[in-house]
């Protein structure tokens, strides 16, 4: 499908931006590649998508290749479903129009992405999610086997995110290979195989079960972060990612997530945390002092305020 083999980029002979990168896409997975701002993730995606030429190495496509971008706008007030429609352009002659067929295949990719009611809308007057959807829209028109994204989720608030992640892992189950960037390792942990990971001094690659973990992704991000298990209302187990904002905080980064102590969360909507059950005795009563309260506090033996004792989260092994 597409395999890079030891590519690298740079603009010049010392600012590569990186180097011997190797991997192979097997048909119907998802690679899903991570980094930092100004790691390279656009620029790999780019070489994928045959946009930029390797400085050296070579990248192997033994199909063709649908591209989404990241959502820029646009300067002509196209049409959405015109917009679809040039996702078509392999497939028709040169000199020639759009056909029936090509008009179906718009309507059918706006209608899988949920979409279709945006057929009529201007391009320009969408907003950055709806125009990415329109983007990932016209990529599923080219009906080509292997798709090419750069950050699909980028503008898209929470159902949205959730609408195209549930249509990439059914682009999947079709038998569709993707290959996408995500600043959101969230994602990667829902959709990918495998990962590419970009350091700034290198790149790692391998399987997602055993690269996505809270320590590799704190050394990739520079920040530390925990990934807690939880239970989807399906009754499948995941791993959500919490980040450490604040370095004071008490998370710790683990390398795995380890069995899940105590009972998971349930995550199905709706979902509330049960109650806790009475007591089965009633609090006693305190009998009445003989004594009547004393008006000046017990004295501490000095005149400065005491400290406030905080508690401090127990830390799990």
């Amino acid at each position: 499908m597409l395999e890079f083999d030891d590519v690298g980029y740079g603009y010049g002979a010392k600012a590569w931006v990186f180097r011997h990168v190797g991997f192979r896409l097997p048909a119907a997975t998802v690679t899903a590649v991570l980094g930092p701002n100004g790691s390279g993730k656009t620029t790999l995606i780019r070489c994928a998508a045959g946009l930029l030429a390797p400085a050296e190495g070579t990248v192997k496509r033994l199909d063709s290749v649908g591209y989404v971008q990241q959502a820029h706008g646009n300067a002509f007030a196209y049409r959405s479903l015109e917009m679809v429609l040039m996702g078509r352009a392999r497939q028709i002659r040169l000199f020639h129009s759009p056909g029936e067929a090509d008009r179906r295949a718009a309507h059918a990719a706006m209608e899988r992405v949920g979409i279709a009611e945006l057929a009529d809308r201007l391009f320009p007057t969408l907003s950055g999610g709806e125009q990415q959807l329109v983007l990932i829209a016209r990529a599923i028109a080219t009906e080509c086997p292997l798709l090419v994204l750069d950050e699909p989720s980028t503008g898209l608030d929470l159902k949205n995110q959730g609408r195209v992640l549930t249509l990439l892992r059914d682009l999947v189950a079709d038998g569709m290979t993707l290959l996408l960037s995500t600043h959101d390792p969230a994602h990667a942990l829902y959709l990918a195989d495998a990962v590419v990971l970009m350091y700034p001094d290198g790149v790692r690659v391998g399987p997602a079960i055993e690269l996505l973990t809270a320590a590799e992704l704190s050394a990739l991000y520079g920040v530390g972060l925990s990934m807690p298990a939880y239970r989807e209302g399906s009754g499948v187990l995941r791993r959500a990612v919490a980040i450490q904002y604040d370095a004071r905080s008490e998370l710790r980064s683990e390398t795995s997530p380890g069995p899940v102590q105590g009972p998971v969360p349930d995550m199905t909507a709706g979902a509330r945390p049960a109650a806790e059950p009475p007591s089965a005795e009633p609090p006693s009563a305190e009998p009445p002092s003989a004594d009547p309260p004393s008006a000046d506090p017990p004295s501490t033996g000095s005149s400065d305020p005491q400290p406030q004792a905080w508690a401090t989260p127990a830390k799990h092994s």
